[in-house]
């Protein structure tokens, strides 16, 4: 059902409501040198809930092969991206204190950005090459203190629902670190939001599944291409492509 005006201004006010509250939080607790992982972590998952309730968005999780995070092990979730909605999704459906890969441009936004920061998101850019290998570095340096790193291959979301061209960038990543790749496929997201678009829609099942782990440290760099092409096919596969 697609959401009316007074809906939408609704849910876009809770959004921004339960947005701006944990980044406040988020900067409170840098600030005063309180912060916390595992708080932030748990932070992070009520904030997703709130946002997927909103809509009155359900999910399930698919995980046949019984994937779990170690905490200690190099490990990076990577999902195909079809809306923002698979930002709460993945929080929602995967442990582990898991921070987002994302595009420099997100964090000039005020408040959200500076908050990003503050709970370890780690920004890349992607108009700078030299710049953008300082940032895997630093998104190494974040995977051996624990955190799981997610990365949306595709590098934006996809604007007809297929998968798009895969980015490298991550895949050195995985294979320098010898990381535990865990893909992810995510269907019906983009029913609730299409991008693009102002358009919501109420009551929406999204499905998402966890694929067989891929262990990127049997690859080299010069067979980077050929674990790009495992994991794409695992991906395609889980979203029924």
């Amino acid at each position: 059902m697609r959401a009316s005006f007074l809906q939408k201004t609704w849910i876009l006010a809770r959004t921004i409501a339960s947005t701006l509250g944990i980044s406040m939080y988020a900067l409170y607790m840098r600030a005063t040198n309180t912060y916390d992982r595992k708080r932030s972590d748990r932070i992070l998952r009520w904030w997703a809930n709130i946002l997927l309730k909103a809509t009155g968005a359900t999910w399930d999780v698919s995980n046949p092969h019984g994937v779990d995070i170690k905490p200690g092990t190099p490990c990076i979730i990577m999902s195909n991206h079809r809306s923002h909605y698979d930002i709460p999704l993945i929080f929602r459906a995967l442990p582990g204190s898991i921070r987002m890969l994302t595009k420099k441009e997100l964090f000039k936004i005020p408040v959200w950005g500076s908050a990003m920061k503050a709970v370890e998101f780690i920004s890349i850019d992607r108009h700078d090459h030299g710049q953008a290998l300082k940032d895997l570095e630093t998104a190494k340096e974040k995977m051996k203190s624990g955190i799981v790193l997610w990365i949306a291959p595709e590098g934006t979301r996809s604007r007809n629902g297929s998968l798009g061209e895969f980015k490298k960038g991550g895949f050195m990543v995985a294979i320098q670190t010898g990381a535990t790749i865990i893909p992810v496929g995510i269907t019906g997201s983009e029913k609730i939001h299409k991008p693009k678009t102002s358009d919501l829609c109420l009551n929406q099942h999204v499905k998402v599944r966890i694929g067989k782990p891929i262990d990127a440290s049997a690859y080299t760099e010069g067979s980077r291409d050929r674990l790009m092409s495992e994991v794409r096919e695992a991906i395609a596969s889980l979203v029924g492509e």
